[in-house]
């Protein structure tokens, strides 16, 4: 019998199976985001990975990052925000007041964190983030990225570099689709790489009762999934969003004709 872990929302309805499944309603880069346009714009425009943390007293803090795991990021997106990057999916209400930021008691997915240490960093993000009260944005030298500074009601802080989200790198909002990532990688065409292995994927779809069902067949995955990791023996669901690479109405030679991002794990289970 498979042993299986599967990410369980908890009761609230920003992240609700009917969330889960609606498609990205997000505006394309460049459009209006309503008062304090340009601020919002720039927040939702980037990914914030926090690259330094201080104390009240200006002494740098280290704790905020597992060993070997990406750094912990921020994405912003409809007046919240996602944490990114730990075991679970995490995501907050904010709002901005002038200077002035406001987050809400974070909201998560329930998955146990293999990973030592990782389940109590988690917990402390979470308790971290309700006391934001202000926030900068700034660009860093020589290299002119835009940086994000959050102060917290205990005097400490957290410094934050910004890197273009998928939407405004491939220049739209992209579209919503799941994935079901076989546990093995299998032998694929690549006209690159001799030898190479790809993701056994298929598509699926939910219904409005939150059943799942399948709507396409397997087939190697050319080109992957950014952000997303393969584990041998490891069957995912992913929810992903999904860019067309189409450039005035052509691909790219020995493309694919869309580039895959990963936004959520919504399932997985250690197939022995």
């Amino acid at each position: 019998m498979p042993h299986t872990l599967r990410r369980t929302l908890r009761a609230f309805p920003t992240l609700a199976l009917a969330a889960l499944m609606t498609a990205c309603s997000a505006a394309p880069p460049g459009q209006p985001a309503g008062p304090g346009t340009d601020t919002v714009r720039l927040l939702e425009a980037n990914r914030w990975q926090l690259v330094a943390a201080f104390d009240a007293d200006g002494q740098p803090v280290r704790d905020w990052r597992q060993p070997d795991r990406p750094l912990l990021q921020l994405d912003f997106q409809a007046q919240r925000m996602a944490v990114r990057n730990l075991c679970n999916a995490m995501s907050a209400a904010y709002r901005l007041d002038g200077a002035a930021m406001k987050v809400e008691r974070p909201v998560s997915t329930m998955k146990a964190c293999p990973e030592p240490g990782l389940m109590a960093l988690e917990q402390r993000v979470a308790a971290q983030l309700p006391r934001v009260q202000g926030y900068t944005l700034g660009s860093a030298q020589p290299t002119g990225k835009p940086t994000l500074t959050l102060a917290f009601s205990d005097g400490s802080r957290w410094q934050l570099l910004g890197q273009p989200t998928p939407a405004t790198r491939y220049g739209s909002a992209g579209e919503r689709a799941f994935f079901e990532v076989a546990p093995q990688q299998v032998a694929c065409n690549h006209p690159l790489m001799r030898d190479a292995m790809c993701l056994r994927v298929r598509e699926l779809r939910y219904d409005a009762d939150g059943r799942q069902q399948v709507v396409g067949d397997w087939h190697p995955l050319q080109g992957g999934i950014e952000g997303y990791r393969h584990e041998a023996g490891i069957r995912n669901v992913l929810r992903v969003l999904r860019y067309p690479l189409t450039r005035q109405g052509r691909l790219p030679a020995d493309a694919p004709s869309h580039a895959l991002v990963l936004d959520m794990v919504v399932e997985s289970e250690r197939v022995r």
